[in-house]
């Protein structure tokens, strides 16, 4: 059976570690913060110092890492992946940054001999424990054909877009749709209690048209009761938003609305909100909506 690696176990990484473990692979680890593997360990898992020993002893890693920054430095710094580098080694990038710096670090992998596709999925921690995520694969096909076995156990939809880079484009631009959404949830449910509407009753008239989401049928019930324990802070979907606009730039293009989005998420990580769960969003969009009318 294919030996899995896995380098990065924050919320993502730690409920994938978690799916492949019970789906009966062998499961080597690399967390910086080593307290974040313990429940890897405790399922199986073996945990390991640096990415160099990820690699040793993995058919395919995956990497599931902050930025473009972090996937470099754990993939050509020091006790790298490519320092374990051995033959059929491949590296599969679950992070999601700028598709022009996915290519770039392919290309370095290429040099030295290992094949890098990207992976960037969408959902959360509880749709990854159960191995239903929607997978966005780029790279050589070839490579992913012969891999696809562990790409359907992490994923139930899998999508093969092409060259390295179209995978992560597209990642953004799913992650712009969060932030939109969320945005328009938020507003939409504060005018209707400034008019002393009940939000339960603006989620059901909505829920019951063609404009109704996932988000609108069950976060946003989280959402007016406060809740925003987090699958996906906010700060990191201000991340993500300086990631598309960063994108939008080097593909010569403007994007208005997530420039605008990019600096409420940015007023709101300045507030104290960016630790709550991205649709926390509608938590400081409730704390400004009458400060600036004062």
């Amino acid at each position: 059976m294919m030996r899995i690696g896995l380098v990065g176990t924050g919320l993502l990484g730690n409920a994938v570690g978690l799916h492949i473990l019970e789906s009966g692979y062998d499961l080597t680890a690399f967390n910086r913060t080593k307290a974040k593997t313990k429940q890897l360990q405790e399922r199986g898992a073996k945990i390991v110092d640096t990415p160099k020993e990820v690699a040793e002893n993995s058919d395919i890693v995956f990497t599931v890492v902050k930025n473009a920054d972090a996937v470099r430095k754990v993939s050509f710094g020091d006790s790298c992946i490519s320092c374990g580098k051995h033959d059929g080694l491949v590296v599969a990038d679950m992070s999601t940054i700028n598709p022009i710096a996915s290519k770039e670090i392919a290309g370095e992998f290429a040099k030295k001999g290992i094949m890098m596709l990207d992976t960037p999925v969408m959902g959360g921690p509880n749709v990854a424990i159960k191995g239903e995520l929607v997978m966005m694969v780029g790279g050589d096909r070839e490579t992913f054909e012969k891999h696809r076995k562990i790409f359907d156990v992490i994923a139930n939809k899998v999508f093969y877009l092409g060259e390295n880079g179209t995978a992560h484009a597209v990642k953004l631009a799913m992650n712009l749709q969060i932030a939109m959404l969320s945005l328009a949830l938020s507003e939409g449910i504060t005018l209707a209690r400034g008019a002393s509407i009940e939000p339960e009753v603006f989620l059901q008239i909505l829920n019951s048209t063609y404009f109704k989401t996932g988000m609108s049928e069950t976060k946003a019930y989280k959402m007016i009761r406060d809740s925003f324990e987090p699958t996906f802070t906010l700060s990191n979907l201000k991340k993500d938003l300086d990631t598309i606009n960063q994108a939008a730039h080097d593909f010569g293009l403007e994007l208005p609305m997530a420039k605008k989005a990019n600096q409420v998420y940015q007023d709101a990580v300045e507030k104290g909100f960016g630790d709550l769960d991205y649709t926390g969003i509608l938590a400081y969009i409730k704390e400004i909506a009458k400060s600036n009318l004062a």
